[in-house]
């Protein structure tokens, strides 16, 4: 069997889990104590990717990411090379994917704190940057964790956003999904299934230690 979907799926999974708290924390800290016109629009704009069919974003992000797209045309002009088909490309879909699996998750542990704890460092003239940095993230470490370890998980089964952007690249963008999926196609079914066996356990030991996070906070 050719480990390296596995381990390209697994490189996947530990980039987006370190990358998405960066982006998925300030927008969580925004809908959950900020009040501005079009509070609503934006929260569906972000959970979108929840409810779209996944070859629906990735074909909104192949065309962003293309040549004659805005991100993939200033991609192309920097580096001089393009970004589709690109482990890059295939990490930033990911990122826009996951996206909403780790903001409500985060949104739903910040709203718990205690609201005494947000009062006392308005009164000690905290500024909304300074509370979100040394009050609310520090009191949420359960929470940054939950959603990172289900957002690696989350990563290790996608398929149809990465096919689109970054097609089946032996080495770059071929990851386990979809050589499970060629696999199958293939009528190679004990590959298929020594795969499928590989993610299975390391699926469910996500959920073990999700369930327990969640039992602790």
């Amino acid at each position: 069997m050719d480990w390296v979907p596995l381990l390209l799926s697994a490189k996947l999974a530990v980039l987006t889990m370190i990358c998405i708290p960066i982006f998925a924390a300030p927008i969580a800290y925004a809908l959950a104590f900020s009040q501005f016109p079009g509070k609503s629009l934006f929260d569906a704009l972000v959970s979108l990717p929840m409810v779209l069919p996944p070859t629906v974003l990735g074909f909104g992000l192949l065309v962003v990411m293309g040549p004659q797209g805005g991100l993939g045309s200033l991609w192309e002009a920097a580096f001089n090379q393009r970004l589709v088909f690109s482990f890059t490309a295939v990490l930033l879909a990911s990122l826009v994917f996951n996206l909403p699996f780790a903001v409500q998750p985060l949104r739903a542990s910040f709203e718990k704190l205690d609201s005494r704890l947000l009062e006392s460092a308005a009164i000690l003239g905290l500024s909304p940057l300074a509370v979100f940095l040394r009050v609310v993230l520090p009191n949420s470490i359960g929470g940054l964790a939950a959603s990172s370890i289900l957002v690696f998980a989350h990563s290790l089964g996608e398929f149809g956003v990465i096919l689109m952007v970054g097609g089946s690249i032996p080495g770059q963008t071929k990851v386990a999904s979809i050589a499970i999926f060629e696999a199958v196609e293939a009528l190679r079914f004990d590959d298929a299934f020594r795969m499928s066996m590989a993610l299975i356990p390391i699926s469910f030991l996500v959920l073990v230690v999700i369930n327990h996070l969640n039992r602790r906070r």
